[in-house]
């Protein structure tokens, strides 16, 4: 086992914020490259989100920052600019969320940068394409679900507008533009060419949503409606048992003709309505409906052991406080203690994955605000005289020592 990770001696200047791109330069980080994290002298929005033992390490930015270095920088200052450059020119990988004219402006835009450094592989994770009207509009999840008919696909299904409270689409999106950039280096090893990525959330999440829902709409002429019915019935939840809940989900013929015998009603498997997968699916909100009126007679416990010896898929529903007590996550060692330098005891999410060679690995906390600057600097050539004029004016910020 190599503990440096697939991608150690890659380089990657973080130009990012919020959630969707340092999910992104996350995982660069846990793969092993040497993530430079680029903040105003305010520090990422996160730093002030949830719990914290100090000001501006909020529970949320630990969780979406480690294994990055932070560099503070006035980039509204000209020799902020400059020694930013002079940063990306020894770097592998340039990511930002900023739209493509406030890039420009700053003069960190694909031409900029590839004129210093023509290997880089830059690559923008924003609202909407270039190529479109909307280009210019600011995104944020909220607006993204809004943009892609969530709220309206709840409307559908449970008679209310609403968004998911997660954000999955920073999530999603984030990793879309983490394979992306991991597939241009795979292209820059045999060409030697770096190149300009777009990952524009819009877009990433249209086929998302209508992969499943374009349905009808999908052939010239369409065939039918849009929208898949099973995803939209207002059944379409967890079960509830007489004591709780549990998550079912009988799905082909033999997972509901087994369901059918088990509940004392054989004579569903030959109704014309449930009989094959295309007639459950016209009619799932009877279906569903039906399911129900019999989970509610037994225990999640008799459910549980039925479901598992009628080779029923199934699952308990945690909630947030007992999914930390999974004990599937309990038997793989899923959560991971860490200590902090100044936060103490942490609790880590590591990547999921599992890795025969080169795998994930937690090398660094989440920094302090600027904790990094002079130590990233000087890699980058800057003489000491040049770091401490940056200091002194203001355009760099070094972290006091803890």
């Amino acid at each position: 086992m190599t503990a440096a990770g697939p991608l150690a001696g890659v380089r990657v200047v973080d130009m990012t914020a919020v959630l969707l791109g340092p999910v992104a330069s996350q995982v660069f980080g846990d793969l092993g490259a040497d993530v430079v994290k680029v903040e105003s002298p305010g520090g990422d929005s996160t730093r002030g989100v949830g719990a914290a033992r100090n000001p501006g390490m909020g529970a949320t930015f630990l969780h979406v920052n480690r294994n990055k270095r932070s560099l503070v920088l006035d980039l509204k200052q000209p020799a902020a600019r400059a020694a930013l450059m002079r940063v990306v020119a020894t770097a592998d990988v340039l990511l930002h969320n900023m739209r493509p004219q406030a890039l420009a402006r700053l003069g960190f835009d694909y031409a900029s940068v590839a004129a210093v450094n023509p290997r880089i592989v830059h690559c923008g994770a924003f609202g909407y394409g270039s190529g479109g009207r909307h280009a210019d509009r600011p995104a944020y999840d909220d607006l993204i679900q809004g943009a892609v008919a969530m709220p309206s696909l709840f409307e559908r299904a449970v008679g209310q507008s609403c968004y998911i409270p997660a954000a999955l689409i920073d999530r999603m999106v984030a990793l879309s533009a983490a394979y992306s950039v991991i597939a241009a280096l795979f292209h820059r090893e045999r060409s030697g060419e770096g190149q300009c990525i777009e990952v524009p959330m819009f877009e990433t999440m249209v086929p998302m949503v209508l992969g499943e829902h374009m349905a009808g709409a999908s052939f010239d002429p369409p065939l039918g409606p849009m929208g898949y019915s099973r995803l939209l019935s207002p059944y379409r939840r967890p079960y509830r048992t007489a004591d709780g809940y549990v998550a079912a989900l009988a799905y082909t013929d033999r997972h509901w003709f087994r369901f059918f015998e088990f509940v004392g009603r054989p004579e569903l498997v030959t109704d014309a309505r449930f009989s094959t997968i295309a007639a459950r699916t016209e009619h799932i909100d009877a279906l569903y409906a039906l399911a129900q009126d019999e989970y509610a007679r037994r225990s999640t416990v008799e459910w549980v052991e039925a479901l598992k010896r009628l080779d029923i898929p199934y699952t308990e529903v945690h909630t947030l406080e007992s999914l930390l007590d999974d004990p599937h996550l309990g038997d793989t060692g899923y959560f991971q203690w860490t200590q902090h330098p100044s936060e103490g005891r942490v609790r880590a999410m590591p990547l999921g994955s599992q890795w025969s060679r080169t795998p994930p690995t937690i090398r660094r906390p989440a920094p302090r605000l600027g904790e990094h600057s002079r130590e990233l600097l000087t890699e980058a050539g800057l003489s000491e005289s040049e770091i401490e004029a940056l200091v002194s004016s203001g355009a760099c910020v070094q972290a006091a020592s803890s």
